[in-house]
Formats: structure tokens, sequence, C-alpha cells
């Protein structure tokens, strides 16, 4: 038996050897959220994979969120959140909040949980030397237009800051804090939405994005409807039958290859190691979004032209 488990994972490494090739030296960015930033088990193997990827010759970022460490945070404030017409506006009271859990908390925890390996990671925010530049996001509601506070659409990405610690080696850990276009102070942005503008700014080769679901389901929640690979179009004819909380996902996953990233993959956070499986498998998991058309490039599912 012990020798059957040890010849499995030396076909799992041989599998994975064409895809290490083949992916070294390029630039993925990874959407951290979900519940694999609330189990520790889950942000242990999170934090492993990153490693693994660094030290494969890949140049990962981590772009994240935290939309329940924010909620846990302003319940234990005693603030309450602010509605308009079913829709939440951040003011500058919960924004305060927000700065503080995204960059204070998440991205510092993050940040030891990756150097517990190796000391490669850099946290850094969207504020940082005007990296995300950003507008207030304004929205329309029952014909009312509804002034969301301190909340922001991507206006401008500069990724030389990323760039220069990825060519020292470096991994870089971004919040989705940017600085308003304005000149008035800071918003809160999407961490999808930022993770496919910052991966479009790079050039990078892949988005990976880590949510609650196995990746995008023709029939949801129908498990045996899952889509392991489509266009661009597919995606676009699909996005208005999808579940509420997969359509940022998919906008994100549109914007990224309508910019130049090569694929988008949405896999099942609640997974460990979900990555090494998505990039260095055959077969990988969760759904593949690609530019191609409705029959997208052959023959591997992740080969070279994805």
């Amino acid at each position: 038996m012990r020798m059957k488990d040890a010849q499995s994972k030396a076909e799992i490494l041989v599998e994975a050897l064409p895809w290490i090739r083949d992916f070294s030296g390029d630039t993925i960015v990874i959407k951290y959220g979900g519940h694999a930033m609330v189990d520790d088990e889950l942000r242990s193997a999170f934090a492993t994979d990153v490693a693994f990827l660094r030290h494969v010759g890949l140049r990962p970022v981590v772009v994240h969120g935290g939309g329940p460490q924010i909620d846990a945070m302003l319940d234990r404030l005693d603030i309450a959140p602010n509605f308009r017409a079913g829709l939440r506006v951040t003011d500058e009271a919960t924004m305060e909040v927000v700065r503080m859990v995204l960059t204070g908390k998440v991205q510092r925890e993050l940040v030891s949980l990756i150097n517990a390996d190796a000391p490669y990671a850099v946290g850094l925010s969207g504020e940082d030397a005007g990296m995300l530049k950003a507008r207030p996001r304004v929205a329309e509601a029952d014909g009312e237009t509804i002034d969301l506070g301190r909340v922001g659409d991507i206006a401008a990405v500069d990724p030389t800051q990323i760039s220069q610690l990825l060519d020292a080696g470096r991994i870089p850990v971004v919040s989705t804090v940017a600085s308003d276009i304005e000149g008035t102070g800071v918003l809160n942005i999407n961490a999808d939405t930022a993770a496919a503008a910052i991966a479009a700014a790079l050039g990078a080769r892949k988005l990976l994005m880590l949510t609650d679901v196995e990746g995008i389901y023709a029939d949801y929640p129908n498990p045996d409807s899952l889509i392991t690979r489509m266009s661009a179009a597919q995606l676009r004819a699909l996005t208005p039958s999808l579940a509420a909380g997969m359509v940022p996902k998919a906008q994100a996953a549109l914007d990224a290859v309508s910019q130049g990233v090569r694929s988008v993959h949405i896999i099942d956070g609640r997974m460990a190691h979900a990555m090494l499986l998505e990039i260095f498998t055959d077969e990988g998991i969760g759904t593949l979004i690609h530019a191609g058309g409705p029959e997208g490039p052959t023959p591997a599912r992740k080969g070279a032209t994805s």
C-alpha cells in the first residue's frame, strides 16, 4: 500500500511537470476570498499553495477583500449597516473600519502566513503610491440615483510597485482600498473587480478567483450543470441567468479576458489546494474562461493557448 501511495504521488508530480514548465515565469493574479479566508485550515493551505507557486517559478500576486471580517468588526463596534433602496451605503465611519480591517488585519495575517515558509510576501494597499485610482460609484434603484458613499469603481491602475516586487522575487499581497481620483479620500473597491483590473494592468497570464461554489453552473444549483470550460462569449450570454453572487465574478472575468488576460479560473476555495489542482493537473477543477471562439483553444483544457 505504501508503495502504491508513493507511486501515485510520483505520477502526480510527473503530470504537473509540463504545466510547471509552461507557466514558469508567468504572472498570475489570485483573488482570495470566500470560505478560504475564515477557515484556519484553508487559510494555511492557501498560504502554502501561494509559496509553492513562487518556488516553482510562477509570479503570484494576491488580491483580497474581507467582507466577513469587516462585518464582524462593524458589529463589535456597534456600527449599524446603512442601506438605501436595498443597497449598502459605506459612510465615513464604515470606511475607516474597512480600511483598518483590510490593510491592518486581513492583509497582515495573510502576509504572516505566507512568510512562515519564507520571507517573500509584502503587503500593499491600493492607496500606496497611487496604485489604484477610483471614482465614487453611483447606482440607480427604483428610478432613484443612490450615492453609495465611499464605494468606488476602478479608474486607473499603476502596476509599477507590483512589478518591481515581482522582479525582486516577492509576493505582493494587495488590499482593495483605492485613492479617490477626485482627491476626496479613499474608496472601497470590490475585490473581484480590483483583481481583474490588476491582472490586466500586469499582463497576467491567468486570473484565479476563489469562491464558495465549484464554478459556474449552467443551471444553478444543479451540480451536474457545472461548466468546466467556456468562452467569454458564452459567459456573456449566460450572465443574466447567473445567481446574484456570481454576477460580479462573471463581469470581472469578462473584463479581464477582454483586456488581454489569457484565462480566468473560477474555483472552489472550500477545497484545500484547489489552486494547485487547477493549475498543475490535466483536468483541473472549476470553470475556465478564455477569450477564444465558441469551442475555445484545443487540445488541452489549460493548454498553451489558453
